[in-house]
C-alpha cells in the first residue's frame, strides 16, 4: 500500500472514510455531534497524507503552536489492522522531523514552494494530538509509538484554544487527552 501526497482529486474521497472510521467509536458510546468532518474543512492537498490509490486512509496535518499537530487519522474499517494507521504515522512523523529542520534553516516566506506543507511551518521537530485517552486504537496505540500525554502546564496557547474548540463542538475533553512526540 503506498503512502502519498494527497492529490486535489482525493479529498472528495476522504469525508466518507472519516465517517466510517468515526463509526468504530458507536459500539463504545462515543457519537460524534453532528455536522461536516474534520477532513471537509480542508481543501489544500498539501496538508494530507493518504494511503491507497484511491485512498482507504489519510491523515490530515496542522501546524500548532509552531508545531506539526495530526488533526486527524482515519482509516478504513475494512482495511484496519494492517498497518496502515501505523505506515501514515510514520510518514506524519518524517514530514514534521524533516520539515522542522527546513523551516529553522529558511526564511522563505511560508507560500512559496521551499515551505508548502503545513509541517513545513513547523519549527520544533515534534508532532502533537488530540485524541481519546480510553479507546484502544486511539491514546493507547499513540503511547505504543512513541506519544507522551502533556498536561496543560505544557500546552501552548493554539493548542489551549483548540481543547476549548473541540468542547465547544460537543466532542468532551475529560475522556480526551493531548499528545506529543519529539523527533
Amino acid at each position: 500500500m503506498v503512502i502519498r501526497q494527497a492529490e486535489p482529486a482525493d479529498l472528495s474521497a476522504l469525508p466518507e472514510i472519516e465517517r466510517a472510521a468515526d463509526g468504530m467509536f458507536a459500539p463504545l458510546g462515543i457519537v460524534f455531534p453532528p455536522g461536516t468532518t474534520v477532513i471537509e474543512e480542508c481543501d489544500d492537498p498539501a496538508r494530507v497524507i493518504v494511503a491507497g490509490r484511491p485512498p482507504v486512509g489519510f491523515a490530515l496535518l496542522g501546524v500548532v503552536d509552531g508545531l506539526t499537530h495530526l488533526e486527524q487519522i482515519a482509516v478504513r474499517p475494512g482495511h484496519a489492522n494492517r498497518g496502515i494507521g501505523t505506515r501514515l504515522l510514520a510518514a506524519v512523523c518524517t514530514i514534521a522531523a524533516g520539515q522542522a529542520g527546513l523551516a529553522a534553516r529558511t526564511t522563505a516566506d511560508p507560500t512559496t514552494t521551499a515551505m508548502h506543507t503545513p509541517a513545513a511551518r513547523a519549527i520544533t521537530a515534534a508532532v502533537t494530538l488530540t485524541t481519546f485517552r480510553d479507546v484502544p486504537w486511539n491514546a493507547p496505540w499513540y503511547a505504543r509509538r512513541g506519544f507522551r500525554v502533556i498536561p496543560p502546564r505544557e500546552w501552548g496557547p493554539e493548542l489551549s484554544a483548540l481543547v476549548e474548540h473541540e468542547r465547544a463542538l460537543g466532542i468532551e475533553v475529560a475522556p480526551r487527552v493531548v499528545m506529543r512526540k519529539d523527533l
